[in-house]
């Protein structure tokens, strides 16, 4: 028995309200009983952590093991003649030789479902020779479906596939499986409307002081008493638009600036710059946390000895540096949006470097100093939502507030008094409730009848998962 899945558009980077289509094909060389075939859609976060030491220390470190299904939606694409649920337990139909085949389609929801409890079964995990358990988890956070995320083997991963399960009838047949992963990048929030403001980091800097002689003879070594005591000052500001947003595969909206604070005869110069991304992923198992830190360099340049202005410019004017020394940089590929849910969360900040100098024309070893500046940030994905859902979500804040609260309240969301993953993930309380699926959130309802974003998608490639570590789960019974 071979069981294969083929998804339609395999290279897709998917996202909120796409239609992943595909087939499943089933090769038998002989005839098969079998119960049922069962596609499902999942994605999964996870996180593995180890414990503090006891203090007796006889004991190697205990691993946390976390794991949410944010992600999860099935379908039966095959079921033996008879109607579901009155057919006898362990009824299975007979597949003959060959080839069979069965499409199959999800919708792919708004938020991130995180129905822990759908299956009943333990989540165990092999680390080595150790088998590890994964306690249910009490704490959800309800947001958008988070984007993948790997690079922190056997730490942290987020995952999405589709996932074929072929059941036999008989307990020693074992079910045949596969699994085929799928990148996902979410929808962004709505942006605010543009405007001049912005947000900046500021740092201002006293080279040391310097001396002028005044009327002195040329060649005198001699500094006459009317010498003037000059100590230059400069300001530079790092700016972007507010609130500082950055985009996934685009160039950072940047503006540098830099400022004269006195009068000052010496020369300014540009000596180097480099501006880098710096992200936060913040990894949770249980009641340990670990925070990891990742760094891409959009650009660096150094020994580049510019001219800043010059000394006849008026005081507290601002010069702003060539936007070309970071403009066609784009963040690359592998950079995530921001995110957060239930045991992972994404933050970002961007630090922008600058080396400047200052001294006469003449001066083969002018002053020199960097001053660092630093902007925390949110990256968004850059596939924006519908018009017709911004549309549906603003007429939606119109209505009263009853109306909404019965709306929600239809859709497992606000106003419900059954404890569900949508509704204990502001509380950060247990979920008691156990759905086969759970219900749809608010912003899923409205979006239910929208057709896929028809809009650009971005390049997303996440560091490869390393070989042998597929991280992909094994459910026992399916």
């Amino acid at each position: 028995m071979n069981v294969q899945i083929k998804l339609d558009k395999p290279n897709e980077v998917f996202t909120n309200l796409d239609v992943i289509t595909g087939r499943v094909t089933l090769q038998l060389r002989n005839p098969v009983n079998v119960q049922s075939i069962v596609v499902k859609l999942e994605g999964e976060s996870r996180t593995r952590l180890l414990a503090p030491p006891r203090d007796d220390r006889r004991e190697r470190p205990r691993p946390e093991l976390e794991i949410h299904k944010i992600l999860y939606k099935t379908k039966q694409i095959y079921s033996p003649s008879g109607a579901e649920g009155q057919r006898p337990s362990g009824y299975a139909g007979i597949l003959g030789t060959g080839q069979h085949e069965w499409p199959f389609s999800f919708k792919i929801p708004f938020n991130n479902a995180c129905n822990a409890n759908t299956n009943t079964n333990p989540n165990l995990s092999l680390s080595g020779l150790r088998l590890e358990v994964a306690r249910q988890p009490s704490r959800h956070v309800k947001q958008t479906l988070p984007p993948n995320l790997t690079g922190f083997p056997g730490e942290a991963d987020i995952r999405y596939f589709v996932k074929v399960t072929v059941a036999r009838p008989q307990f020693f047949q074992q079910n045949a499986r596969a699994i085929v992963p799928f990148s996902f990048l979410p929808i962004e929030p709505p942006r605010r409307r543009p405007s001049s403001a912005e947000t900046y980091a500021r740092r201002t800097f006293q080279f040391s002081q310097t001396t002028r002689a005044v009327g002195g003879r040329k060649g005198s070594d001699s500094i006459d008493s009317s010498a003037v005591q000059e100590i230059p000052q400069v300001r530079v500001d790092a700016r972007l638009p507010n609130p500082p947003v950055l985009t996934c595969n685009e160039d950072v909206p940047l503006r540098v600036l830099v400022t004269r604070i006195n009068k000052f005869s010496e020369h300014l110069f540009l000596q180097s710059l480099q501006i880098e991304l710096s992200g936060y992923t913040h990894v949770r198992a249980h009641e340990i946390g670990r925070k990891e830190s990742t760094s891409w360099l959009i650009m660096s340049m150094s020994n580049m000895g510019i001219p800043i202005g010059n000394a006849s410019d008026v005081v507290g004017s601002e010069i702003p540096l060539n936007r070309e020394y970071w403009d066609q940089r784009p963040l690359p590929n592998t950079v995530a949006p921001s995110f957060e849910t239930c045991n992972l969360a994404r933050t970002y900040e961007i630090e922008i470097r600058i080396g400047l100098s200052c001294g006469s024309a003449k001066d083969h070893r002018p002053q020199t100093v960097v001053l660092p500046l630093r902007i925390p940030v949110t990256v968004y994905s850059g596939i924006a939502p519908p018009q017709a859902l911004l549309d549906a979500m603003q007429d939606s804040d119109h209505d009263n507030r009853p109306a909404r609260v019965a709306r929600k309240s239809a859709a497992g969301g606000e106003g419900t008094n059954t404890t569900s993953p949508s509704t204990a993930s502001s509380l950060g309380q247990p979920v008691e409730t156990q759905y086969e699926d759970a219900p749809p959130s608010y912003e899923d309802v409205i979006a239910q009848d929208l057709p896929p974003i028809d809009g650009p998608r971005r390049d997303y490639a996440p560091p490869p998962v390393p070989e042998g570590q597929s991280g992909f789960p094994e459910e026992k019974g399916g």
